[in-house]
């Protein structure tokens, strides 16, 4: 949240009472013909109400009343690898961030690579999934929303997130097995098939789909643009009215 600080009231109110003092002094003038008693009503007036406006402005910024706290959110994109999540999701993150809400971008890779020995069993992913709900958890708890990319194979884990985060938003990114495989610019496919990675979604290891996605995001019929777009109206319609 941004908060107006009090240089920023003064310089507002600075500038407003350039503009109407020299209304003022205008008016004055062209009633009573006196410059000097213009310019002396002009300056009088300044200063008192330069202080007052810094006063009303402190007033209406401690009242509370028809102010409308934007509740935080968490977009949660899953789907098989190479499916696309990484690159829609920095788009959307791109486009809210310009809606100046308080938002953080969070990713499978930055975050491993924070952690690198998290481990890729079920188990392992699970225990991660729980670290992760525990951050966005200490976000939203500061009133920002998150934008997060993670395959989240499993429906223990991304219900373990539902459960946890408030405002939960799971974007299925669907693209089938072969599709990801052409898109798999770091050869992990590739490493998967070859033995070099384990228990690896859509080739050793499982995905299993949601069944309960808010969104459903089909790569193969709409671009990262269009997706995008789908998205944020969707974010706006029900969370930032």
């Amino acid at each position: 949240m941004y908060k107006e600080t009090n240089r920023r009231s003064i310089v507002k109110g600075v500038t407003w009472r350039v503009i109407a003092t020299t209304t003022t002094m205008i008016i004055v003038y062209v009633f009573f013909g006196r410059l000097d008693l213009a310019i002396a009503a002009g300056l009088l007036e300044s200063v008192l109400k330069i202080g007052l406006f810094w006063l009303h402005e402190r007033a209406w910024f401690k009242i509370r009343w028809g102010k409308k706290r934007i509740e935080p959110f968490n977009l949660w994109f899953t789907g098989l690898p190479l499916s696309g999540k990484t690159t829609i999701a920095d788009k959307v993150y791109e486009e809210l961030e310009k809606l100046q809400i308080p938002l953080e971008r969070i990713d499978s890779k930055d975050v491993r690579d924070l952690i690198p020995d998290i481990g890729y069993s079920r188990e392992d992913r699970n225990r991660h999934m729980h670290r992760i709900g525990s951050l966005i958890c200490t976000l939203q708890n500061n009133s920002i929303s998150t934008v997060a990319s993670f395959v989240s194979p499993y429906k223990e884990s991304r219900r373990t997130i539902r459960e946890m985060v408030c405002n939960n938003i799971v974007v299925y990114v669907k693209a089938d097995v072969e599709t990801c495989k052409k898109r798999d610019y770091k050869g992990a496919y590739e490493k998967a098939l070859s033995g070099v990675f384990k228990n690896f979604p859509g080739v050793d290891g499982v995905y299993e789909a949601p069944e309960r996605a808010e969104l459903v995001i089909d790569t193969e019929m709409l671009s990262a643009d269009e997706a995008a777009v789908i998205i944020v109206e969707y974010v706006k319609k029900n969370y930032i009215k």
